[in-house]
Parts: structure tokens; C-alpha cells; sequence
């Protein structure tokens, strides 16, 4: 039988003979390295790490141990939180230092390493926020804990829904990380299910809680196969899961679980001249390699096809100038995939794009490198009209959908957003976003897709899917 690791997890890049690094699993009794490893390879084919991928009755146990321990206090948590966040972003954790760690995870995932340093910050700037920035979403009449004064004539407490959070990870960036340290900051206790996709990070975070003083108790971290996977959820009290369009549509009507879906995120144009608008157009659908939920996938514009025309084509000539670079590499900005899988994706967008304009991207946008990897290049398409189906197509590099908008086609279009940006000064048209229930966030002007802040809410709190009050009255 498998045992527990008897050695620090994690060793050096695998390079002159080097053993790969050993991603273990944590669980009820520390480090465990299982028989079954997966290979961690990177986007050129070669191999970078074994993550031990466990089975349900450690996952069991995991759970059992998570329900039986009490939270820290929340000032204990408070700083924990912070301690980890600085380990995570500048220690040594797993036998990994920050550089290292940054590097496996863009060689792994083929995201830009500019975008991998930046993720680091932001993962640990919402571990020290984190106590603070819960409390944005408390309702104001609400007090924390049932010993406050307010509770001696009569008050609302605000409390979790359960104990044990199950997360089911994403592998397309690391800032997905950033959003589960709420729930432990609420005095949940975490088991995460890593992405193979990209492991790395889920694991030195999950590390960097333990080395600050979450136990066993508190924090797990239990790769599995996917036969395994649903047992983590139906495990734990209440869960959040990221995946496309399936994951949405398989629990849709689940109360303990919040799927987070696609994005589709969009802009909308109405007059004036949009040339005084292209920087913000352009940062939306290319910044962060054009791989997160936040960036466009659709460009609406008001003015009839020839000025979407334009726009398009002013977009197509800026996302051109694009380099094509290995991820490692410190001024990549395009996100890299095996060349298989780039292929595939090339292929998808292709057939999607069946009788759309290209301005960019028409001819292919895989960009080989020639080490078994590729760069997977801007696209550029222009529709004949706003409310046409590839507008909700999200793919995970700057590709994005232009179309013509008019006042009769109203806000349809921009439904099942997570965001959008709208640059018009139309106030009636605005307060119709803003009250509209499928669009998460309104930016007006020239504020990008992809702004965001600690405290302010991304797909709404995560807290008001995670508390609720309740009244207390005591003598």
C-alpha cells in the first residue's frame, strides 16, 4: 500500500538527470505520496512533475478529518492567512522557490510568465485581504459573532451554511486561487481538487497555508482521477466548480453547489468616435494572454457594418503586432498549447467562424515553434449582426467577435455576460444592463473587461453563496 512522503515535497526543475518534482497530496495525516502518479508534462511534451493522484477512501478520510476540527479564531486565521500569502509569493515552499514555482507553472500551463508573476501577487494580496474583504459582503444590519451586544436585544448573525467547502480548481489561470481564501478566512475548512492542467499552483498554496498554521483540519488538497472526482463534492457541505457550458448546465439547480462557468465577457460601442476607445478594446481582449473568464470575446458597435468593419480592422492590426514567444520567455504575452491541442482549438474556432469576415485569424492561428509546442495567434471576425451565435464563443487566446449594434436590438445581445464594458453615455441604456439579472458587472467608459478589486464582487460574492443570518436573541 501506498504510504505517507517521507521526504520534503517538491525537488529542482527536471534537468541533467534531475528527478521529476513530486507534487504529493495532503491529507488527514500530512504529505502523502500515492503509488498512482499522473506525469505533469509541459506544453512541449516534456515532463515536469508526478502528481499523486488518490483514492476515494483517502479522500474520505480527508473529509472526515475537515468535519471534525474547529476553526481557528478569526484573528488566528486573519494572520495565517497573511503568512501564507507572503510564503506563496516570496518563500521556499515544497522545496520550491518563487522563480522556480513561476516557471513550472508557465511551462506547464503555456500561460506568459509575465502573467504567471502577476498572478502570484494577486493570489497573495487576497490572502492578506482576505478577513477584510469578506466583510464587504455582510449585510449591514448583521454582526459576526452572537456574543456582540447588538445580539442582547434582538439581532441578525451572520453565519456559514455549513463547514466543509469542496473546490473542484481550475487550470486556465492561477488567480482562480485568489477567490477559496474567503471561505477559509469565514472559518470554512477547504478540500481542493487540483487541475491536472496545472497543479502547481494548488499546491504551493495549499503548502504555504499548512506552513502557516492551518492543519490538517483545515486544509486538504486530494487529486484524483475523475471517477473520483464527484466524491469530493457530494463530500462537503457546499462546493464550487469551474468547467465550460457542461459543468454549468450539470448543476444548474444545485443549491450547495456554485458552478462558475464561461465568461463572455463584452464591449459595447454606441457613437462618438470609438478610435479614442481602441486601447481599452484591444487591452480587454489581450490582457492576461487573452485566457481569463474577464477578457472580451465580443465587440458590439454601433453604426452600421461599415464602422464594425472598422473597428475590426483597427483591433486585427494591433492584436497583429503581437509577438509569438515560448511562455518562459519575459516579454511573452500570447499563451502557448502542445501542438496538438493547438490544432484542435484552431480547428473549433474555424468551423465556428463558418461565415464570419476574418480580419485576423482566418487562415489558422497556430504559430509552430517547432519544440512540439505552439503559439496560439490573435483572431480577429467580423458577423453580420449582433445577436449571431458566435458571439458567446469564449477561447482561451485573444479571440474576439465584432458586430454591428443598433438601438432595436437592445440589450439581447449582451445577456449572460460576466461582464460588460459599455462605452455610451446613454443613461436609460445602462440602468437596462445594470438591472439586467445575467450580466454580473457594468463598466462604463473606458474601464476594461478585466478590471476588478479586492472587496468588490467578481460573480457576486462568494460570501452570499457561503452565509446566511440568523437571529439570536439572549438574555
Amino acid at each position: 500500500m501506498p504510504g505517507p512522503a517521507t521526504a520534503a515535497t517538491g525537488a529542482a526543475l527536471r534537468d541533467a538527470g534531475e528527478e521529476l518534482v513530486q507534487l504529493d497530496a495532503f491529507g488527514a495525516n500530512g504529505p502523502y505520496r500515492a503509488r498512482n502518479r499522473l506525469t505533469v508534462p509541459d506544453v512541449t511534451g516534456e515532463p515536469l512533475a508526478e502528481l499523486s493522484m488518490v483514492p476515494s477512501l483517502f479522500v474520505h478520510r480527508a473529509l472526515a478529518a475537515l468535519r471534525s476540527a474547529d476553526p481557528l479564531p478569526p484573528g488566528e486565521r486573519a494572520a495565517a492567512l497573511e503568512r501564507a500569502g507572503r510564503l506563496f509569493a516570496s518563500g521556499t515552499v515544497g522545496g520550491l522557490d518563487p522563480d522556480t514555482y513561476r516557471e513550472l507553472v508557465s511551462r506547464c500551463s503555456g500561460l506568459p510568465i509575465p502573467v504567471v508573476r502577476a498572478a502570484t501577487g494577486i493570489v497573495a494580496d487576497a490572502a492578506a485581504q482576505a478577513a477584510g474583504t469578506v466583510l464587504q459582503a455582510r449585510p449591514q444590519a448583521a454582526v459576526g459573532d452572537w456574543r456582540d451586544p447588538a445580539t442582547r436585544a434582538g439581532g441578525a448573525v451572520w453565519t456559514r451554511r455549513g463547514n466543509v467547502f469542496a473546490v473542484h480548481a481550475a487550470g486556465n489561470h492561477p488567480g482562480v486561487h485568489a477567490l477559496w481564501l474567503e471561505a477559509l478566512a469565514l472559518g470554512y475548512r477547504i478540500v481542493v481538487r487540483p487541475s491536472r492542467r496545472e497543479p502547481f499552483t494548488p499546491h504551493r498554496l495549499v503548502a504555504a497555508l499548512r506552513e502557516a498554521g492551518f492543519g490538517a483540519g483545515h486544509i486538504a488538497l486530494t487529486p484524483t482521477d475523475h471517477t473520483v472526482a464527484d466524491t469530493v463534492v457530494a463530500g462537503a457541505d457546499l462546493a464550487l466548480v469551474y468547467g465550460g457550458d457542461d459543468v454549468v448546465r450539470k448543476y444548474a439547480g444545485h443549491s450547495t453547489v456554485l458552478p462558475q462557468g464561461p465568461g463572455r465577457a463584452k464591449i459595447l460601442v454606441t457613437g462618438g468616435d470609438w478610435r479614442a476607445h481602441l486601447d481599452t478594446v484591444v487591452d480587454s481582449v489581450a490582457d492576461e494572454g487573452g485566457t481569463a473568464c474577464v477578457n472580451a470575446t465580443a465587440v458590439l458597435v454601433e453604426g452600421g457594418p461599415d464602422r464594425a468593419a472598422a473597428v475590426a480592422e483597427a483591433l486585427a492590426e494591433r492584436l497583429a503586432a503581437i509577438p509569438s514567444l515560448p511562455p518562459q520567455h519575459p516579454e511573452a504575452v500570447l499563451p502557448v498549447q502542445p501542438l496538438t491541442a493547438a490544432r484542435a482549438i484552431e480547428g473549433y474556432l474555424l468551423r465556428s467562424a463558418a461565415g464570419a469576415t476574418a480580419h485576423l485569424g482566418g487562415d489558422g492561428v497556430v504559430d509552430d515553434l517547432g519544440d512540439g509546442s505552439a503559439v496560439l495567434r490573435p483572431a480577429v471576425f467580423r458577423l453580420d449582426r449582433a445577436d449571431a451565435p458566435q458571439t458567446g464563443v469564449e477561447l482561451g487566446f485573444p479571440c474576439v467577435w465584432v458586430a454591428p449594434w443598433s438601438r432595436a436590438d437592445g440589450i439581447a445581445p449582451l445577456r449572460d455576460s460576466l461582464v460588460v464594458t459599455a462605452i455610451t453615455d446613454d443613461e436609460r441604456l445602462l440602468e437596462q444592463l445594470v438591472d439586467e439579472p445575467t450580466i454580473s458587472n457594468v463598466h462604463v467608459g473606458d474601464h476594461p473587461t478585466y478590471w476588478m478589486r479586492p472587496g468588490l464582487p467578481h460573480d457576486r460574492y462568494l460570501a452570499e453563496f457561503l452565509m446566511r443570518t440568523k437571529t439570536v436573541i439572549r438574555d
